[in-house]
């Protein structure tokens, strides 16, 4: 998926050459170069730099300074690289759309890990991702010491708000599903959204195996007097409109798991820039 995705990328930046380089950079010409920090943040995306470079031209000699994960702080350098001055231009904007996007990520997901620090729960991302880079972007939630909800529509079942809506309600939705379930002989869990408790009322009787709860949009106060009327071995998950300033309130209620879709879907790029060396 990672070579596929580079070589997609390359093919959409260059196409049928790099005529800046082409222009005005010898043929012969070997230069290094360095990836350079200007903010402070959590560094992601070192493996996928290296690989960029190895698929585009295996004879650049990338030398990592640092690793996925590590704080960073400006002036730090990540990474050198050493080569054909037109294949480090070629790849230059490739290696930092990654990188920097990538380390926007990891530095959101870890903020929002450290405000519910000492809490049970975990932090989860969703869907809301970029087109063609949704495994780049659950990578870097989890370099940042989030989780990964499933990766796409195909790994897990979630009976959202739309489904049981189509489906003609909650009873209809979770029979269909274990019907199918069983047809298919799959094993996937089947996640359950709810948006009121009248549904989470509806949900509670009837006997029918579900393995985890979402309560979306329910406020901190609602979340936790949801909490209490669901039976133990039944996961939960609050997601909808989860901020920094709330998360924590909605960590102590006991909540196993919140998902936020901000991690990936409105991430500030880290600053830094690749420097030629000369």
């Amino acid at each position: 998926m990672l070579d596929q995705f580079i070589r997609a990328s390359l093919a959409e930046d260059i196409q049928d050459g790099d005529h800046s380089s082409l222009a005005c950079v010898p043929a012969e010409a070997h230069s290094s170069a360095v990836l350079l920090i200007k903010e402070s943040g959590i560094l992601a995306g070192m493996e996928v730099a290296e690989r960029i470079c190895t698929i585009y031209d295996d004879t650049l000699v990338f030398t990592p300074l640092l690793q996925d994960g590590d704080k960073v702080q400006p002036g730090q350098i990540a990474f050198k690289l050493a080569g054909s001055a037109r294949s480090i231009l070629a790849i230059e904007r490739l290696l930092l759309n990654c990188m920097q996007h990538m380390s926007g990520v990891a530095t959101k997901t870890a903020a929002y890990v450290a405000l519910i620090k000492g809490t049970n729960c975990t932090l989860l991302d969703t869907r809301k991702t970029t087109p063609g880079m949704r495994f780049l972007d659950k990578y870097a939630v989890k370099i940042g010491g989030g989780a990964n909800h499933r990766f796409g529509l195909y790994d897990m079942i979630m009976l959202k708000d739309n489904h049981i809506d189509y489906a003609g309600g909650l009873a209809p939705a979770l029979e269909r599903t274990q019907q199918y379930l069983k047809e298919k002989q799959l094993d996937l869990k089947v996640e359950v959204e709810i948006r009121s408790f009248d549904e989470l009322n509806e949900l509670l009787q009837l006997p029918i195996s579900y393995d985890r709860i979402m309560l979306d949009n329910f406020t901190p106060i609602q979340l936790a007097e949801a909490l209490k009327l669901i039976p133990a071995g039944i996961e939960t998950e609050a997601s909808g409109g989860i901020t920094a300033d709330t998360i924590l309130a909605y960590a102590q209620t006991g909540v196993q798991f919140i998902s936020v879709g901000a991690l990936t879907h409105s991430v500030k790029a880290l600053d830094m820039s690749l420097k030629a060396q000369l």
